[in-house]
C-alpha cells in the first residue's frame, strides 16, 4: 500500500500575466521571434490559481508592471523562510527592476526584506528542503549568494552545480515533495555535476528520479503541498510514479510559459511564515 501523504494548507505569491512576452532571449527555451497567446496564458494561469485555491491554499497577488514580462514568474522574487524575506537580485538586467515591485509587495505585508548582494535568483535556485537549503548554481545564482543565505537564515546551504543550460534553475530540475526533518525531493540527475548527483543521492536515497523526457516536459518544475503535486500533465511517468509513492497528481498545463522557459512552480512564491 503506498503511505498516506497529508497535506498542509499553503500560501502563494503569484502575479497576474498581463504583460506576459518574450522580448528577449535569456535561457535556451527564449526565442523573441516567439509568439505568445496572451489570451491562452491568462486562461492556464486562472486554472493554476483556481487549482490552489479548491485544494485548499490560500493565493495573494502581486501587480504585473508594464515593461517586466517575466514579471509573472514570481518564484524569482525572493524565498521565505519562517516568515523571513531575502530578496532577489538578477543576472540579467531586463528583469533588475522585478525585485523593487516584489520588495515593495513584501513590505506592504509587514516583511522586512534583505537585499542581496550576490546575483540571486530566489526560488528558482533556492529550495528549502527541510533542515537544508538546496541551493543551484552554474547559470544564474551564484555561489556567493548561497553563503548570504546561510549567514541570513542560520540554515545549512547545500550548493548544487546544474549544467545542463536548459536546466538553468534549480527548480526546472528538483522539487520538494515532503517537508520537516524527513524530507524528500524528486529531481533529474543528468541537469547536476557528478558531485552534486553524488550528494543528492546521499541525501535522498529515496528520491523519485524524473526521465528526460518529463524534465523536459517541465515535470519537475512542479509545487507539492505534501500530499497533491501540481504538475505537468506531459510529464507521464513522473505523473506515474507520484501516483504509486501515495501522491496525487494535479495536472494544470503552462505550457504557453514554457515559451519562456517557466512553469507551475516558476510562476510560485510560497510564502513561509
Amino acid at each position: 500500500m503506498p503511505e498516506r501523504r497529508v497535506p498542509r494548507r499553503r500560501r502563494y505569491l503569484v502575479c497576474e500575466p498581463r504583460h506576459f512576452a518574450v522580448q528577449y532571449a535569456i535561457n535556451p527555451w527564449m526565442n523573441p521571434d516567439t509568439r505568445v497567446d496572451v489570451d491562452l496564458a491568462q486562461e492556464q494561469w486562472q486554472s493554476l490559481i483556481g487549482a490552489y485555491r479548491s485544494h485548499g491554499h490560500a493565493v495573494d497577488t502581486v501587480e504585473p508592471v508594464p515593461g517586466l514580462p517575466d514579471m509573472v514568474f514570481a518564484a524569482n522574487s525572493a524565498v521565505v523562510v519562517d516568515g523571513r524575506v531575502f530578496g532577489s537580485l538578477f543576472h540579467a538586467p531586463e528583469r533588475r527592476p522585478e525585485s523593487t515591485h516584489y520588495d515593495t509587495w513584501f513590505k506592504a505585508a509587514g516583511y522586512d526584506v534583505y537585499r542581496p548582494e550576490s546575483v540571486c535568483e530566489g526560488e528558482g535556485d533556492l529550495v528549502p528542503a527541510g533542515r537544508y537549503v538546496l541551493a543551484g548554481t552554474g547559470f544564474r545564482t551564484t555561489r556567493e549568494a548561497h553563503r548570504e543565505v546561510q549567514e541570513f537564515f542560520g540554515l545549512p546551504v547545500i550548493s548544487l552545480t546544474l549544467v545542463d543550460p536548459r536546466f538553468y534553475h534549480l527548480d526546472t530540475a528538483l522539487f520538494v515533495l515532503d517537508e520537516g526533518p524527513e524530507a524528500n525531493i524528486a529531481y533529474y540527475p543528468e541537469a547536476f555535476s557528478p558531485g552534486s548527483r553524488e550528494v543528492l543521492a546521499r541525501l535522498y536515497p529515496d528520491a523519485v528520479l524524473a526521465t528526460r523526457e518529463d524534465a523536459l516536459a517541465f515535470g519537475l518544475n512542479s509545487v507539492c503541498d505534501g500530499h497533491h503535486v501540481f504538475i505537468s500533465p506531459e510529464a507521464t511517468a513522473l505523473v506515474s510514479e507520484l501516483a504509486r509513492r501515495g501522491y496525487v497528481p494535479v495536472p494544470v498545463d503552462l505550457s504557453e510559459f514554457r515559451k519562456a522557459g517557466g512553469g507551475i512552480k516558476c510562476c510560485t512564491q510560497e510564502i513561509r511564515s
